[in-house]
């Protein structure tokens, strides 16, 4: 997929080099003669040398023949945890990692470094407790205390991640970026007077760039002001018709106000600029399912899919189509996929209620329902017609920089 410098704060995988011997500063090695083979503090150091050039291939060689002679060396599964990082080898990185931590529990980077591999992994919920843990030892890091807030959002802990944040409002108050995420955790933790002061604080350092009124349109409709968020995503439109995720958003802003039409004429424009994501396919379903177009909408759910096999979204449009069509079994499937992707993903204790009714497992229906009072009565969703609908998509948090 494209990508675009403005759409992250949070570099994951670009950073400095965190890794030195144990016991020595992270200021840089003086060049080195080569290593003799059976020295590992010398093979250590050529291959810091040898990493610090980029030299990924030499940097692993050396470090594995440290491991050879000192199988106990965190440093070294550290630094090829973060070779593996460089070659976007996620699988391979945290293996390593986590080999590095249980011998240097105490070295904050490793976990900085598990916390970033698992966001890059999309497992959200993984990165929360390490970095948890970097922020309580290194309260002054904003990158971990944005990365932390960025996953609490990510996974629904909104109150959580408004905390986290605040701390940030003085040296990222001007960050347009950081004042959207740090809008989503205040709307949907229900705090009021802290969305209009992040929405004034906005529209206050917004300049006239195609990408700040694209986030404030998305604020907008976080907001249920489909009015303003059309206004400000047409104006978006006027500025930079190609900017990726604005035909999408505009597309659920005329879903939203029934104007289906237009609406899939801009889930498609986006498909266009972004082929690969999966957010478009599931808003098409979304649309499809509305307008009774219910083939349609399994497909545009399962090229969603296709795309993203942890699409909690396009897995809770399945399991609705099935219940309409009465394929009970299918539907709750779908419904429990769902759920063990995102527990308290927007309407699926719900949906899942419903279909164990239709079952007959009365039982295990009303648990359903009560889980469902819950959240509505801790604010969480607004109505039963609001239920149909879930928040909107994210992917520009998410999107890297060119590099």
């Amino acid at each position: 997929m494209r990508t675009r410098a403005w759409a992250i704060c949070v570099l994951a995988w670009l950073l400095p080099v965190w890794w030195q011997a144990r016991g020595q500063s992270g200021a840089k090695a003086p060049p080195l003669p080569p290593a003799q083979g059976n020295d590992p503090k010398a093979l250590f150091a050529q291959g810091q040398a040898a990493l610090q050039k980029g030299d990924l291939d030499g940097a692993e060689a050396a470090f594995r023949k440290v491991l050879g002679l000192d199988p106990g060396s965190g440093a070294a599964y550290s630094n090829l945890g973060v070779i593996a990082m460089r070659r976007k080898e996620w699988n391979t990185a945290i293996t390593l990692l986590r080999k590095a931590e249980k011998l240097e529990p105490k070295m904050v980077g490793i976990r900085l470094n598990i916390a970033l591999v698992e966001y890059r992994r999309g497992n959200y919920a993984a990165a929360i407790a390490p970095l948890a843990s970097v922020l309580r030892e290194q309260p002054d890091s904003e990158q971990a205390r944005y990365l932390l807030g960025l996953c609490q959002v990510f996974t629904k802990h909104y109150a959580e991640a408004a905390k986290v944040l605040e701390p940030l409002w003085s040296a990222k108050s001007d960050d347009v970026l950081y004042l959207y995420l740090y809008d989503i955790a205040a709307v949907q933790s229900g705090q009021k007077e802290l969305d209009e002061k992040i929405l004034s604080q906005m529209i206050r350092v917004g300049g006239q760039t195609a990408e700040y009124h694209l986030i404030l349109g998305k604020a907008f409709l976080n907001r249920y002001d489909i009015s303003e968020a059309k206004t400000e995503l047409e104006l978006t439109e006027t500025i930079n018709s190609n900017l990726p995720f604005l035909h999408m958003n505009l597309g659920i802003a005329y879903m939203r106000s029934g104007d289906y039409e237009r609406a899939e004429a801009e889930f498609q424009k986006d498909i266009e600029l972004e082929p690969d994501l999966a957010d478009n396919h599931e808003q098409l379903g979304l649309l499809f399912s509305k307008m009774q177009r219910d083939e349609d909408a399994k497909k545009a759910f399962r090229e969603a899919l296709r795309r993203d096999a942890k699409d909690d979204g396009a897995y809770l449009g399945l399991a609705k189509l099935y219940l309409k069509q009465q394929k009970l079994p299918e539907a709750l499937k779908m419904a429990d996929t769902a759920l063990r992707l995102s527990p308290e993903i927007h309407g699926g204790h719900y949906l899942r209620g419903r279909i164990l009714s239709r079952l007959g497992r009365e039982k295990e229906a009303r648990a359903e329902f009560a889980a469902t009072q819950k959240s509505l009565d801790a604010g969480l969703k607004r109505d039963q017609e609001a239920l149909e609908e879930g928040p909107i998509p994210n992917p520009e948090l998410t999107k890297q920089p060119q590099q």
